[in-house]
């Protein structure tokens, strides 16, 4: 059995679907037997991010629709403004989409529920909340009424690396007047917290922190910044990434695209996208686990931050989300099911966690 086939059998497990529908004759509907080649929008350049999101979900995808459903990835850019991906979708210049969710703050800061921001809780928890506890649910709904889009979450990282910079960072005094790039709503907090923060997409942030354009920038977990390449020329990584926790990414699709789509190559896009999202959480956890030798090995230096601006982020997050509640009928929603979970799973650690002694 190939490993694609065994990645199938997971899946289809992973929703409901029983080995009898895998044995079944292969009598299927003119709909189904129908091919669609489709087009999906990225907002990346290339990295992890492109070969073990997008790409890894088109390929999978081919597979387990046996051919009748193919797609073809494009980098950002390629199809339309690479931050503005679900619009993109919509429009229908691509049937498919890959895309953070939280670059869409601006128009409802919901999506950073969604994706991730600085109060959310860790990406195991992310993860619980979105398969197990509605959050899937939640977010097709959201996605729907507000950006007419079907979505759902494809692709999760662990919690990302605070800054690489060309200055160094411990202190909130340290935040005063810092030129970093950013995006979602990490924007507005980082400025409270004294920083002079900017937004760009993935493919010039390069040459923007080479250039001295910025100071900082944050973007990925360890491994995935290895890709990009910022270690390069700022010689300080800061460490934890209290900014961005988690980050769940999304898969969006144009409504006609997916109404054209069988009953079951709909379960299968959505068993796919799945699946994908644990392997890129499994991946990730795993490289990270072995990249900061790498930056020490290039002369990086190791920053941790100091404990009041890790207080002060969450602090600073809380406040901001409390105010969004209030004006806002879908963040209020939203939060209320994440801060049922998160206090469901309060003082989970206990029995989940053991102490060990490191070194």
């Amino acid at each position: 059995m190939t490993k694609l086939e065994v990645s199938r059998r997971k899946a289809m497990a992973g929703i409901g679907v029983g080995a009898g529908v895998l044995a079944a004759p292969a009598i299927v509907s003119t709909a189904a037997a129908q091919t669609m080649n489709w087009k999906m929008a990225t907002a990346w350049p290339g990295g992890p991010l492109m070969d073990i999101g997008a790409k890894a979900f088109a390929e999978k995808i081919a597979f387990m629709t046996d051919g009748r459903v193919k797609v073809q990835v494009f980098p950002g850019g390629a199809l339309g403004n690479a931050l503005k991906v679900p619009e993109t979708v919509k429009n229908g210049i691509a049937e498919m989409g890959h895309t953070w969710m939280g670059y869409d703050w601006g128009a409802d800061t919901t999506t950073c529920l969604l994706g991730g921001y600085a109060g959310s809780f860790d990406t195991e928890r992310m993860l619980h909340w979105l398969y197990e506890d509605g959050g899937v649910a939640l977010q097709r709904q959201f996605r729907d009424e507000t950006a007419g889009i079907v979505s759902m979450p494809l692709f999760i990282r662990t919690a990302e690396v605070f800054l690489h910079s060309r200055k160094a960072v411990r202190t909130l005094a340290d935040m005063k007047g810092l030129k970093l790039r950013s995006a979602g709503a990490w924007l507005d907090m980082a400025r409270e917290m004294g920083a002079a923060p900017v937004t760009t997409a993935g493919g010039e942030i390069y040459p923007a922190l080479e250039r001295g354009v910025i100071d900082a920038t944050e973007w990925g977990t360890l491994w995935e910044n290895l890709s990009p390449g910022f270690y390069k020329v700022a010689k300080y990584l800061i460490i934890p990434g209290v900014h961005q926790p988690t980050a769940p990414f999304e898969l969006c699709v144009n409504k006609a695209a997916w109404a054209k789509l069988s009953e079951r190559d709909q379960k299968m896009v959505e068993a796919t996208a799945k699946l994908v999202t644990f392997e890129s959480w499994t991946r990730i956890g795993q490289e990270d686990a072995k990249s900061l030798e790498v930056y020490k090995k290039a002369g990086n230096e190791i920053i941790e931050l100091a404990p009041e601006v890790q207080y002060e982020t969450k602090r600073v997050a809380l406040e901001w989300a409390a105010k969004q509640a209030a004006t806002n009928a879908w963040f209020k929603k939203v939060l209320d099911s994440q801060l049922a979970f998160e206090k469901q799973w309060q003082g989970a650690d206990r029995w989940r966690k053991v102490m060990v002694k490191e070194g």
